[in-house]
Parts: structure tokens; sequence; C-alpha cells
């Protein structure tokens, strides 16, 4: 603590710091927390010929929050792997991504570096139609690229290594970046793959649609059932909730040490100020008592010898010699603290 009580700036930094990093870690939470919350009050549908009568029946043909499982059928034309044969799918993502070694300055470590260089994601219209065939039920699904939680299956993927000359690895170790090579895959949401849908269900004209929900909660189109989306959104907010915990305990010592330094300031001004007045009003006594005038030239120090020094170059006069004596290295007057030079006995007669 510094002088008068106050925090030193190094712990009104770590007390504001942890304090900040608390309440963004319990705003992250309390997000987590509503999105499992609302995940799981959503209106579970099933995808059969009464899904229509229920979308009827509904305030303006509308589920805003509903869960909904089917299996991927295309619309239109599917859209085919440009690497494995007879494998068919409704949303295509191709990305390239280069890694390579960076050299850090601080650590004097090679890192591994990730970056995509380039990405192109193709769609085409879908249902969400039942396992069972027969049914004659389906679910367009609207936006899907805007889900939250859009499960791709990896069905490509190559490493294409670099090739290095001498003369290039002499200036990799010069520029401090060694390219390792360039990464090539493939994803798709193939035809025929069961997912769990969850959004805003709505009947427009003939067509029931999935999309995204107006409410704000997060879009899922997930090849996990409902149950185990669950218990994930479930287990991010225990993950959260114990982060905030840790750092909410961090904080509240932070904050206990800090009161607890100030308080014992206090204690120990109060109990100089105590000691104070009652040096005073020691003094007050003693010098209502007989043999006052006395006690007006006694020590300043002592309160029992004579006052017999003066204090040069101050020129104050208040202490006895004895005392002068005891006074510490280097010697300063009692009353005005300034160095003592030199001191004149006094007599008096």
């Amino acid at each position: 603590m510094e002088g008068g009580g106050r925090p030193s700036a190094a712990q009104a930094v770590l007390l504001a710091a942890s304090t900040a990093i608390t309440a963004l870690l319990y705003s992250v939470y309390r997000q987590k927390a509503r999105v499992a919350r609302g995940l799981e009050g959503a209106r579970k549908v099933r995808l059969d010929g009464d899904l229509r009568a229920v979308l009827l029946e509904a305030p303006g043909r509308c589920v805003p929050y509903a869960v909904i499982e089917g299996v991927v059928r295309s619309v239109k034309e599917t859209l085919s792997s440009q690497f494995v044969e007879n494998c068919k799918g409704v949303v295509q993502r191709l990305t390239l991504q280069e890694h390579k070694m960076v050299w850090n300055r601080t650590t004097h470590l090679w890192n591994d570096y990730e970056k995509i260089i380039h990405q192109r994601t193709n769609t085409t219209p879908f249902d969400l139609v039942p396992a069972e065939d027969g049914a004659g039920v389906t679910v367009r699904v609207v936006k899907p690229l805007e889900a939250a939680e859009l499960s791709l299956e990896t069905v490509y993927e190559k490493f294409h290594p670099s090739v290095q000359s001498f003369t290039d690895v002499i200036g990799h170790y010069i520029s401090g970046e060694r390219p390792k090579g360039i990464q090539e895959t493939e994803q798709m949401l193939k035809v025929g793959t069961a997912l769990t849908g969850v959004g805003e269900l709505v009947l427009d004209n003939a067509t029931i649609k999935l999309q995204p929900p107006k409410q704000g909660m997060p879009y899922y189109l997930s090849s996990l059932d409902f149950e185990s989306l669950l218990q994930k959104q479930e287990s991010s907010v225990r993950f959260w909730k114990i982060l905030t915990v840790v750092f909410g305990f961090a904080t509240c010592a932070v904050l206990f040490f800090l009161l607890r330094k100030q308080y014992r300031h206090h204690r120990e001004r109060q109990h100089l100020r105590q000691m104070q007045e009652e040096f005073r009003q020691a003094q007050e006594r003693l010098m209502n008592t007989e043999g006052g005038e006395i006690l007006k030239n006694a020590c300043v120090v002592c309160l029992s010898s004579t006052k017999s020094c003066v204090f040069l170059e101050c020129g104050h006069v208040c202490s006895c010699h004895q005392c002068y004596q005891a006074l510490p290295e280097p010697k300063k007057c009692p009353i005005c603290r300034q160095g003592i030079t030199r001191v004149v006995p006094l007599y008096n007669s």
C-alpha cells in the first residue's frame, strides 16, 4: 500500500483487470446459459403428416424455435465431389490452407502457423425428409450457411509439401518463415445424412421452411441427435461457469487483501490519533498542576528536566542535554525537524 493507505498502481491494475475478466466471463456464461435454456425449451415436432396441421394451428403459422430431425435430400441437382467418385451432397466447401513455421523472436522457437488462402462454398437447395419413406412431408432448409453449427463431413484431404532448395532454406531462416506446404480439403453435407435442425419453423403457402430464428437464438444444423446437442451446450455452460467462479474468487481475494490493508492502515492512524490525544491531555493536566510554571521550561522530550540547549540554526530551545544526546543521527530539531549544525548551552540565572 502507498502512503495514505491508497493501493499501489500495480494493485489497482490487478484489481481492475481481474474485475474486467470476471465480468467478461460472466457475460459469456449468461449468453451460453440463455442459449442452453432456449434449446431446452425448444418445441420438438415430428416430421410426419401432422406437421402441417400443427403449423396451421400455431400463431402466424410459425413455431418460433422448433427442433426437427430428418434426412437430407436434394431438391434439384446434387453437388458432386471433385475428388471422390459417387459422392453427392448439397453443401460443398473447398479449402486451401497454408502451413508454415514462423520464428518467434521472444521465445526463440519455431511456431506452427496456419492460414486459409482460399475457400469456396457451394450450396444447392435441399429438404429434410423422414427417415422412413412414404410420409410425403418435407421441410425446406433456408440459409444453411448461417447455422451456428453446420455439420460437414471431410471427404477428401491431402497435404502438398513444399519443395525447397538449399538456397530457399537459407532464405527462410533469414526471413524467419519456413513454408511446410499446402493442405487441400473438401467437406460436404452428403445426401442421406441425418440432421437435427433447430430454428424457426414456418408454413409459407404450401412449403414448410426451417430458417434462422428471429429472437437472436442460434440456428443449428447438426449431425448430432437433439439430446447430444443439448448435452454439448450444457457442458459449455458448465465450463464457462467454472471459469467465472474461479476468476470471481480471485477478484474477491484481491479486493479482500486491499480492504484488509486499508482497514489496518485506518486502525494504525486511529491508534496514533488516540496516543496524540492522550499525550495532549497529559500535558494539559501537568500544566494545570502546581509547578506549571516550571513545566513550561521542561524538556519537550522527557517533560522532566529543564530545557538547557539552544539548537542552531533554527534557534529553538526545547530540549535538555541528555535528550539531545539521545536524538538519532542525523540529529534534527524535535520542533521543526531542521538539521542541527551546533548546540549552545543555556544557563538560567
